[in-house]
């Protein structure tokens, strides 16, 4: 049986069957749900170390640069890293599907308020929340992902949809920028927001994955 697995895979498949006529709609949407995650978290978390430590008189938060690293550690270990441990719990229960629409939803939900705050335990409180939800998604992508597609292509598969929107992400931070130059920071996040709601919009069009059998 093995040496029967072992020679399927052996066969190359062209990078064209990605976008065969069963998988196109998955590799379609599943590029999109990446492009737009990708663009939400670079320009969010690239941005928010210079959103806190600015003075609140240019549009900032005031934390100054102890504050911001202070910050920025809690975001990480409260925040990042329990949500990429806790996507696979959740979405045990869930579902894949389910799980990715939950975090995406409540990513965009979150940075308007987030945004909006001014004390500084709000603003940590809420920040913790935000990368929890705004990066645990990304564990889901890859869940979703390598259980969409069979093995003969989902190296390729997993390859463009993730590797390809991150390149194209690269915009994010210096779009944020841009409009930040223009109506400060606070209005730019909102496209993050845009990003992530766009981004759970892609995730409703993914099949549910849940118990399936890998091909």
């Amino acid at each position: 049986m093995w040496k029967e697995q072992r020679a399927a895979t052996e066969k190359s498949a062209p990078f064209s069957d990605i976008f065969a006529s069963g998988l196109r709609k998955s590799t379609i949407f599943l590029f999109l749900l990446n492009l737009f995650g990708l663009f939400a978290w670079w320009g969010l978390f690239s941005w928010m170390p210079p959103y806190l430590a600015l003075p609140i008189e240019q549009g900032g938060r005031g934390f100054g640069m102890l504050g911001t690293t202070t910050l920025l550690v809690v975001l990480n270990l409260v925040g990042m890293f329990p949500g990429y441990l806790c996507y696979g719990w959740i979405a045990d229960r869930l579902g894949r599907k389910n799980s990715l629409i939950l975090f995406t939803l409540c990513a965009a939900l979150l940075i308007p308020v987030y945004a909006s705050v001014r004390s500084q335990w709000t603003i940590m409180v809420l920040g913790a929340l935000v990368a929890f939800f705004g990066t645990g998604f990304f564990a889901g992508s890859g869940i979703v992902g390598s259980e969409i597609f069979p093995c003969r292509v989902r190296a390729r598969a997993l390859g463009f949809t993730y590797n390809g929107a991150r390149a194209l992400s690269c915009v994010a931070p210096y779009t944020i920028g841009k409009v930040a130059d223009a109506k400060g920071l606070s209005w730019a996040f909102l496209l993050c927001a845009a990003g992530f709601s766009l981004c759970m919009l892609m995730a409703t069009q993914l099949p549910e994955t849940k118990g399936k059998e890998l091909e």
